[in-house]
């Protein structure tokens, strides 16, 4: 039972790997995902209270993996729901996608009970190596054959990363000599005044913080956004970000709380991000890279939770995460049916979109609307928990850079709110959409609007777990 819901994903995984040993069978890989992703979201749930550790030691299940998992799991079905039917993926390749998609999200539920180094890496490369592949996978077309320059800036600042991070933790393993998160924690308490042990957590943090997209480990995002297909970027955009400040929780927690030094150099790091993703975002013309420098800004109000370095701002970074989640999702549901054939959109493609499709403007104007910060939406409350953890342990000065952020956002948000609400169709045709996308606006504006309005439960939910 512990082992239900990565058990389930990866028999989905398997399945799939053997329909794409075939030809022509896209629809029964499709179909095969959305059963596995609906398994794998009652078996998250049915699994919530289990709590075992297995694998010799090396893999926790207990109520913050199980958390974490069940909203993977929703998420796996929310980016499945999104993906439609893959206009911009070459179509004798469209049942291999299915399978990386599916085998990325098992190393991420993965990575949530990873209490062991060897197995947290193995977890990470499953989740990522997929994403380097399937951003590959878009199809040339005139005009548009920045896919594999995207793929080759990904994979190669994604090495150079995990390389980083390796070096770290083998600092970590040399001053402790052990490998499991559960002993390291004590063992490095008495070292962690030194040179060598700062060196190791923040060459650690290094591979966190390149999932997370935090500056100067960034370079990789706008580029990755805008050559990849539309799909693609939003499951970039949203998945992987969660695992890695999961991750983070476990690695930062291991210094003593209100460490000077590490909480300075998040701080730098969170301030950096955020004014400069949200000051190149205001020469942004195509959606997608505007959403990639926007990220950037976002990974640094996440920080903020472990600049903090108590358990509220813990609690205030992941509750964060789980809110962009949606925010984003929600803005490539938009882009990806808005998109002629699975070209990138740009501002002005936007236009009238009200009129065009009602739906998809509401859902678009509410992923937009919440990523600014405006209330009652589930990013103002999100970002008002990590200010408060952060003002609560004396951080003023970066609690005021992250509202002056806040307000250079809005412009840029506000930009593409007047394109969808305020401006005149023109010769655009009606965006037309099925069932399917219609639920998925109706439960991302519904989740969006519950995370806002009432985030106590899942807040404390989170907090006993940590």
């Amino acid at each position: 039972m512990p082992f239900l819901t990565e058990s389930l994903i990866l028999l989905g995984a398997l399945a799939i790997f053997f329909v794409t040993l075939g030809k022509g069978r896209t629809r029964e890989a499709r179909v095969i995902a959305l059963v596995t992703s609906a398994a794998t979201v009652l078996a998250a749930a049915v699994t919530l209270g289990q709590e075992a550790t297995l694998f010799d030691g090396a893999y926790r299940v207990d109520l913050f993996s199980q958390i974490l998992k069940l909203a993977f799991a929703i998420g796996f079905v929310l980016v499945l729901l999104m993906k439609g039917k893959l206009p911009d993926i070459q179509g004798e390749i469209k049942p291999e996608y299915y399978f990386f998609l599916t085998a990325s999200v098992s190393g991420l539920m993965m990575l949530v009970s990873s209490i062991d180094v060897i197995t947290l890496v193995v977890a990470l490369e499953l989740s990522a190596f997929p994403l380097y592949v399937m951003v590959a996978m878009r199809r040339e077309r005139e005009g548009q054959r920045t896919q594999m320059e995207s793929a080759i800036k990904y994979i190669m600042f994604g090495i150079a990363a995990n390389g980083i991070m390796l070096f770290g933790l083998s600092y970590l393993f040399g001053l402790t000599g052990t490998t499991s998160l559960r002993d390291l924690m004590p063992r490095l308490q008495p070292f962690l005044g030194s040179p060598v042990a700062l060196v190791g957590l923040a060459m650690t943090f290094c591979g966190l913080y390149y999932k997370l997209a935090v500056f100067p480990f960034h370079f990789w995002t706008p580029d990755v956004y805008q050559g990849s297909s539309n799909e693609t970027a939003g499951l970039i955009a949203s998945l992987p970000k969660i695992g890695a400040v999961a991750v983070l929780v476990r690695f930062v927690s291991l210094a003593s709380p209100g460490d000077p030094t590490l909480s300075l150099f998040m701080a730098v790091l969170a301030g950096a991000s955020m004014f400069y993703g949200n000051l190149v975002a205001l020469m942004q013309n195509d959606l997608k890279r505007l959403l990639g420098f926007s990220g950037i800004a976002h990974a640094g109000y996440a920080l903020l939770g472990f600049v903090a370095m108590d358990r509220d701002g813990y609690t205030a970074a992941i509750y964060y995460i789980f809110a962009y989640a949606l925010m984003v999702i929600a803005c490539f549901v938009a882009i990806c049916r808005v998109s002629r054939d699975g070209t990138n959109v740009a501002m002005e493609e936007l236009a009238g979109l009200h009129r065009r499709s009602p739906m998809l403007a509401v859902t678009l104007g509410v992923g937009i609307f919440a990523l600014a910060g405006i209330p009652p939406f589930a990013g103002f409350t999100a970002k008002l928990a990590l200010l408060k953890a952060a003002l609560n342990q004396g951080h003023l000065a970066l609690v005021v850079i992250a509202v002056v952020n806040t307000v250079i956002a809005i412009y840029y948000y506000l930009a593409v709110v007047r394109e969808t609400f305020f401006r005149d169709p023109a010769d655009r045709p009606a965006v037309v959409i099925d069932f399917p996308t219609r639920a998925l606006c109706v439960a991302l504006v519904g989740g969006i609007l519950a995370l806002g309005i009432l985030p106590q439960p899942i807040i404390e939910a989170i907090k006993s777990s940590l």
